[in-house]
């Protein structure tokens, strides 16, 4: 998939610009849909305050702020649903699951339960598509935008990348669709290897 975008031409956008941009062609996804690639562990969330919770170690209450989400996210996916297009989602998870991609997992499967659609693949699942990089972080809305979207060293939001070329949104989607369709669902996976884990020990990230 690097190799894909190596050779496309992009248009970066800044913060601002992107979170615009993006904004106005969501809702235009279509019968295509919304793909979403994660590839990273650990992000960043400022200004989410079940993530901030989780961040000073509050995990109970990181927790409780994930579930009072619920109603919010009933409504937004309706939404969704009424524009007449899906939500779905790659999540790459590593092994052993780092602090911050427990909590994520946590938030996907309140998400799964009001709506979004995601499945889960391993290290091994991606193995061969990393022999020229790291998968990017990747999101496509309908056909005709995808959108590389850029982090900092630290993981906090920062920019992305559009790209309009249809061969190569067509090509990342196919990678995408490949892997979603070798995923294992988030409900089992959450139930097989999320539920049981003892809080995280996040006091490490605030070093």
């Amino acid at each position: 998939m690097r190799s894909a975008l190596v050779g496309a031409t992009g248009d970066r956008l800044e913060l601002d610009a992107y979170l615009k941009d993006f904004d106005k062609h969501f809702w235009n996804a279509g019968s295509a849909g919304f793909w979403k690639l994660e590839r990273r562990q650990t992000f960043r969330e400022s200004g989410v305050k079940s993530w901030e919770a989780f961040f000073r170690g509050e995990w109970g209450k990181a927790l409780s702020l994930i579930s009072e989400q619920r109603g919010h996210y009933e409504r937004y996916f309706r939404k969704i649903a009424d524009h007449g297009f899906g939500l779905h989602r790659v999540r790459v998870v590593e092994e052993p699951i780092t602090p911050y991609l427990q909590w994520e997992l946590h938030l996907l499967r309140l998400k799964e339960q009001c709506g979004e659609d995601t499945r889960v693949v391993g290290l091994d699942g991606i193995a061969l598509l990393e022999s020229d990089g790291t998968l990017p972080e990747i999101a496509i809305i309908g056909s005709s935008v995808l959108y590389e979207i850029i982090y900092d060293g630290d993981g906090n939001l920062i920019g992305g990348t559009k790209y309009t070329d249809r061969g190569v949104i067509a090509e990342c989607k196919r990678i995408i669709l490949g892997l979603y369709e070798s995923g294992e669902r988030l409900n089992s996976f959450f139930g097989r290897r999320v539920a049981s884990l003892p809080d995280p020990a996040v006091h490490n990230l605030r070093a």
